[in-house]
Protein backbone atom coordinates (compact mmCIF):
# COMPACT_ATOMS: atom_id res chain seq x y z
CA UNK A 1 0.00 0.00 0.00
CA UNK A 2 2.80 2.10 0.95
CA UNK A 3 4.38 2.32 -2.85
CA UNK A 4 0.78 3.72 -4.09
CA UNK A 5 1.12 6.56 -1.55
CA UNK A 6 2.30 8.26 -4.20
CA UNK A 7 3.40 12.54 -3.37
CA UNK A 8 0.58 14.17 -5.31
CA UNK A 9 -1.16 12.30 -2.70
CA UNK A 10 0.42 13.20 -0.25
CA UNK A 11 0.66 17.10 -1.48
CA UNK A 12 -3.44 16.93 -2.33
CA UNK A 13 -4.52 15.82 0.98
CA UNK A 14 -2.40 18.31 2.47
CA UNK A 15 -3.59 21.06 0.97
CA UNK A 16 -7.18 20.58 0.95
CA UNK A 17 -6.45 20.35 4.61
CA UNK A 18 -4.70 23.50 4.96
CA UNK A 19 -7.27 25.39 2.91
CA UNK A 20 -10.04 24.67 6.07
CA UNK A 21 -12.08 27.50 6.64
CA UNK A 22 -11.27 26.57 10.35
CA UNK A 23 -7.94 27.26 9.75
CA UNK A 24 -8.08 30.32 8.40
CA UNK A 25 -10.96 31.53 10.72
CA UNK A 26 -8.46 31.19 13.98
CA UNK A 27 -5.42 32.38 12.25
CA UNK A 28 -7.12 35.79 10.85
CA UNK A 29 -8.33 36.32 14.50
CA UNK A 30 -5.09 35.66 16.24
CA UNK A 31 -2.96 37.93 13.46
CA UNK A 32 -5.86 40.62 14.22
CA UNK A 33 -5.64 40.37 17.87
CA UNK A 34 -1.78 40.12 17.90
CA UNK A 35 -1.45 43.28 15.57
CA UNK A 36 -3.42 45.01 17.80
CA UNK A 37 -1.92 44.09 21.15
CA UNK A 38 1.74 43.81 20.08
CA UNK A 39 1.77 46.88 18.15
CA UNK A 40 4.85 45.72 16.40
CA UNK A 41 4.59 44.44 12.70
CA UNK A 42 8.05 42.31 13.97
CA UNK A 43 6.54 41.43 17.37
CA UNK A 44 3.43 39.92 15.35
CA UNK A 45 5.39 38.44 13.07
CA UNK A 46 7.50 36.30 15.64
CA UNK A 47 4.04 35.66 17.30
CA UNK A 48 2.75 34.73 14.00
CA UNK A 49 5.66 32.26 13.16
CA UNK A 50 5.31 30.72 16.93
CA UNK A 51 2.02 29.65 16.94
CA UNK A 52 2.50 28.56 13.65
CA UNK A 53 5.21 26.40 14.19
CA UNK A 54 3.79 25.35 17.30
CA UNK A 55 0.78 24.06 15.12
CA UNK A 56 3.25 22.36 12.78
CA UNK A 57 5.20 20.24 15.66
CA UNK A 58 2.32 19.29 17.88
CA UNK A 59 0.14 18.03 14.12
CA UNK A 60 3.23 16.13 13.86
CA UNK A 61 3.64 14.69 16.94
CA UNK A 62 -0.18 13.85 16.80
CA UNK A 63 0.61 11.77 13.65
CA UNK A 64 3.62 10.40 14.65
CA UNK A 65 1.87 9.11 17.67
CA UNK A 66 -1.18 7.70 16.02
CA UNK A 67 0.95 5.56 13.15
CA UNK A 68 3.21 4.59 16.06
CA UNK A 69 -0.08 2.88 18.03
CA UNK A 70 -1.62 1.66 15.20
CA UNK A 71 1.12 -0.46 13.84
CA UNK A 72 2.56 -1.28 17.31
CA UNK A 73 -1.00 -2.18 18.19
CA UNK A 74 -1.97 -3.86 15.34
CA UNK A 75 -5.10 -2.62 13.96
CA UNK A 76 -4.33 -0.80 10.93
CA UNK A 77 -6.92 -2.62 8.82
CA UNK A 78 -9.59 -1.13 11.81
CA UNK A 79 -8.09 2.38 11.33
CA UNK A 80 -7.68 2.30 7.63
CA UNK A 81 -11.49 1.31 7.10
CA UNK A 82 -12.28 3.74 9.69
CA UNK A 83 -10.65 6.38 8.21
CA UNK A 84 -12.12 5.89 4.83
CA UNK A 85 -15.79 6.10 6.43
CA UNK A 86 -14.73 9.17 8.01
CA UNK A 87 -13.27 11.01 5.34
CA UNK A 88 -16.47 9.82 2.95
CA UNK A 89 -18.84 11.62 5.75
CA UNK A 90 -16.97 13.96 5.71
CA UNK A 91 -16.90 14.97 2.12
CA UNK A 92 -20.30 14.60 2.03
CA UNK A 93 -20.73 16.97 5.04
CA UNK A 94 -18.12 19.65 3.27
CA UNK A 95 -19.86 19.18 0.13
CA UNK A 96 -23.37 20.11 1.69
CA UNK A 97 -21.82 23.13 2.83
CA UNK A 98 -21.07 24.10 -0.42
CA UNK A 99 -24.92 24.45 -1.66
CA UNK A 100 -26.05 25.28 2.41
CA UNK A 101 -23.19 26.67 4.39
CA UNK A 102 -23.84 26.26 8.12
CA UNK A 103 -26.81 24.38 7.93
CA UNK A 104 -27.82 21.20 9.79
CA UNK A 105 -25.21 18.82 10.78
CA UNK A 106 -21.35 20.80 9.64
CA UNK A 107 -17.82 20.04 10.59
CA UNK A 108 -16.49 22.78 13.63
CA UNK A 109 -14.54 23.33 15.88
CA UNK A 110 -15.14 21.58 19.03
CA UNK A 111 -18.32 23.70 20.81
CA UNK A 112 -16.87 26.22 23.01
CA UNK A 113 -13.15 26.06 21.89
CA UNK A 114 -13.73 29.58 20.05
CA UNK A 115 -14.40 31.12 23.54
CA UNK A 116 -11.53 29.47 24.87
CA UNK A 117 -9.69 30.94 21.82
CA UNK A 118 -10.36 34.21 22.47
CA UNK A 119 -9.46 33.87 26.52
CA UNK A 120 -6.23 32.60 25.83
CA UNK A 121 -5.41 35.05 23.13
CA UNK A 122 -6.30 38.08 25.51
CA UNK A 123 -3.87 36.39 28.32
CA UNK A 124 -1.57 36.18 25.67
CA UNK A 125 -1.77 39.77 24.98
CA UNK A 126 -1.67 40.88 28.82
CA UNK A 127 1.58 38.86 29.10
CA UNK A 128 3.04 40.93 26.48
CA UNK A 129 2.59 44.35 28.31
CA UNK A 130 4.42 42.96 31.11
CA UNK A 131 6.84 39.75 29.48
CA UNK A 132 7.32 39.45 25.86
CA UNK A 133 9.47 36.30 26.25
CA UNK A 134 6.05 34.92 28.08
CA UNK A 135 3.54 36.17 25.69
CA UNK A 136 5.47 33.98 22.63
CA UNK A 137 5.71 30.81 25.31
CA UNK A 138 1.59 31.40 25.19
CA UNK A 139 1.54 31.80 21.67
CA UNK A 140 2.82 28.52 21.28
CA UNK A 141 0.94 26.65 23.89
CA UNK A 142 -2.42 28.32 22.05
CA UNK A 143 -0.93 26.87 18.85
CA UNK A 144 -1.04 23.17 20.70
CA UNK A 145 -4.54 24.01 22.30
CA UNK A 146 -5.90 25.16 18.14
CA UNK A 147 -4.57 21.95 16.59
CA UNK A 148 -6.75 20.32 19.04
CA UNK A 149 -10.14 22.08 18.95
CA UNK A 150 -9.80 22.43 15.49
CA UNK A 151 -9.43 17.94 14.51
CA UNK A 152 -13.12 17.77 14.12
CA UNK A 153 -13.15 20.44 11.69
CA UNK A 154 -9.54 19.31 9.74
CA UNK A 155 -8.80 16.37 10.62
CA UNK A 156 -10.64 13.86 8.02
CA UNK A 157 -7.58 14.28 5.49
CA UNK A 158 -4.88 13.66 8.06
CA UNK A 159 -6.30 9.93 8.94
CA UNK A 160 -7.14 8.84 5.33
CA UNK A 161 -3.19 9.53 4.86
CA UNK A 162 -2.01 8.18 8.53
CA UNK A 163 -4.59 5.51 8.08
CA UNK A 164 -2.44 4.48 4.11
CA UNK A 165 0.82 5.16 5.78
CA UNK A 166 -0.05 2.69 8.76
CA UNK A 167 -0.07 -0.27 6.19
CA UNK A 168 3.69 0.26 5.57
CA UNK A 169 6.73 0.87 8.32
CA UNK A 170 7.10 3.50 10.78
CA UNK A 171 10.10 4.70 8.97
CA UNK A 172 8.87 4.93 5.77
CA UNK A 173 6.04 6.56 7.13
CA UNK A 174 8.59 9.84 8.29
CA UNK A 175 9.19 11.97 5.27
CA UNK A 176 5.80 11.24 4.53
CA UNK A 177 4.36 13.11 7.41
CA UNK A 178 7.09 15.39 7.55
CA UNK A 179 6.00 16.59 3.84
CA UNK A 180 2.42 16.66 4.64
CA UNK A 181 2.81 18.96 7.61
CA UNK A 182 5.26 20.97 5.24
CA UNK A 183 2.45 21.76 3.13
CA UNK A 184 0.04 22.07 5.43
CA UNK A 185 1.71 24.77 7.57
CA UNK A 186 2.46 26.84 4.54
CA UNK A 187 -0.67 28.95 4.19
CA UNK A 188 0.06 30.04 8.05
CA UNK A 189 3.11 30.97 7.06
CA UNK A 190 2.03 33.11 3.90
CA UNK A 191 -0.91 34.62 5.63
CA UNK A 192 1.47 35.66 8.42
CA UNK A 193 4.36 37.31 6.22
CA UNK A 194 1.24 39.15 4.28
CA UNK A 195 -0.19 40.63 7.44
CA UNK A 196 3.43 41.90 8.40
CA UNK A 197 3.76 43.51 4.95
CA UNK A 198 0.60 45.41 5.87
CA UNK A 199 -2.28 43.39 4.41
CA UNK A 200 -5.03 44.00 6.89
CA UNK A 201 -7.05 41.35 8.62
CA UNK A 202 -10.06 42.69 7.57
CA UNK A 203 -9.14 42.08 3.92
CA UNK A 204 -8.30 38.29 4.92
CA UNK A 205 -11.49 37.66 6.41
CA UNK A 206 -13.11 39.00 3.74
CA UNK A 207 -11.54 36.85 1.45
CA UNK A 208 -12.20 34.06 3.76
CA UNK A 209 -16.25 34.39 3.64
CA UNK A 210 -16.05 35.28 0.27
CA UNK A 211 -14.90 31.32 -0.63
CA UNK A 212 -15.24 29.33 2.42
CA UNK A 213 -18.24 27.86 0.35
CA UNK A 214 -15.77 27.21 -2.17
CA UNK A 215 -13.24 25.53 -0.14
CA UNK A 216 -15.58 23.65 1.70
CA UNK A 217 -16.92 22.26 -1.54
CA UNK A 218 -13.67 21.48 -2.85
CA UNK A 219 -12.49 19.52 0.13
CA UNK A 220 -15.92 17.44 0.31
CA UNK A 221 -15.04 16.44 -3.41
CA UNK A 222 -11.30 15.41 -2.57
CA UNK A 223 -12.18 13.35 0.42
CA UNK A 224 -14.84 11.61 -1.22
CA UNK A 225 -12.44 10.67 -4.10
CA UNK A 226 -9.85 9.96 -1.10
CA UNK A 227 -12.44 7.35 0.68
CA UNK A 228 -13.28 5.63 -2.13
CA UNK A 229 -10.11 5.50 -3.49
CA UNK A 230 -9.13 3.97 -0.10
CA UNK A 231 -12.08 0.94 -0.06
CA UNK A 232 -11.43 0.47 -3.78
CA UNK A 233 -7.50 -0.21 -3.06
CA UNK A 234 -7.77 -2.23 -0.04
CA UNK A 235 -10.56 -4.41 -1.94
CA UNK A 236 -8.28 -4.77 -4.98
CA UNK A 237 -5.89 -7.07 -2.89
CA UNK A 238 -8.32 -9.29 -2.04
Amino acid sequence: MITELTLPIIIAAAAADSINPCVFGVLIFLIAYMTKVFKSPRRMLVGGLVYATAVYLTYLGLGFGILRITISVGISNFFYWFAALIAIFAGLLEIKDFFAYGKGLSLQLIPGSAERIKMYTAKMGEMGEKSPALSMVLAALLGVFVVFVELPCTGAPYFAILALLSKGAFATAVPYLLLYNLVFILPLFIIIGLSYFGTSSEVFETWRKKHRALMRGVIGVFLLALGFYMIYSIRATF
